[in-house]
């Protein structure tokens, strides 16, 4: 779709007027939406370029709409779920290795909200996932051999943290039981 037509349902939303309309369409697509939606498919879908998406949603968020920017899209973001936890976690930057620590937590029915380091600078860093299955591990994964892109654990060597959500509270037990066959899990000790 080229700019300046608009999907079915969404013509007219690229006149200089148009932008509160627009935006309004944009969470309206966020809300259906059941998977993040790239920046650049919502371009297409109004009939706009990708700038003029991460313009507005920069402003739908500093209005207070509660949008995420993930690695496969940009979605609205969900009320946690019952039971929030962060698990403690360290192994090399190898993408095999983080295929397997991801798939390991979502296995056991957890969402892997986000991935959190400690820069000497900074200070914290998190980086939103958004990974709920196997299939969404993959999808990032292949994003980040695509990329190039270094994973955040660089940073610090190894040592990283994961907020994890679930409705189940039996789950953070099974987690760190993964975890620690693995020889990821950063114990306490």
């Amino acid at each position: 779709m080229t700019p300046g037509r608009g999907a079915p349902g969404f013509e007219g939303l690229t006149r200089p007027g148009d932008a509160a309309r627009r935006r309004q369409a944009i969470l309206q697509l966020l809300a259906r939406a059941e998977e993040p939606i790239p920046g650049q498919r919502l371009a297409g879908l109004l009939g706009v370029t990708r700038a003029v998406i991460v313009h507005d949603v920069a402003l739908l968020r500093a209005q207070g709409e509660p949008i995420l920017a993930t690695p496969a899209g940009y979605v609205l973001n969900r009320p946690p779920a019952r039971f929030t936890w962060q698990v403690a976690v360290e192994h090399g930057p190898e993408l095999q290795t983080i295929r397997r620590e991801l798939y390991a937590m979502v296995d056991q029915g957890v969402t892997v909200r986000d991935v959190i380091v400690e820069h000497p600078v900074y200070g914290e860093l998190r980086g939103l996932l958004d990974l709920r299955s196997r299939h969404d591990v993959d999808r990032f994964c292949r994003q980040m051999a695509a990329t190039g892109a270094e994973p955040l654990l660089t940073l610090t060597g190894g040592p990283h943290l994961h907020t994890l959500e679930a409705d189940d509270p039996t789950a953070r037990a099974r987690v760190e039981q993964a975890l620690r066959e693995l020889g990821f899990l950063l114990d306490k000790e």
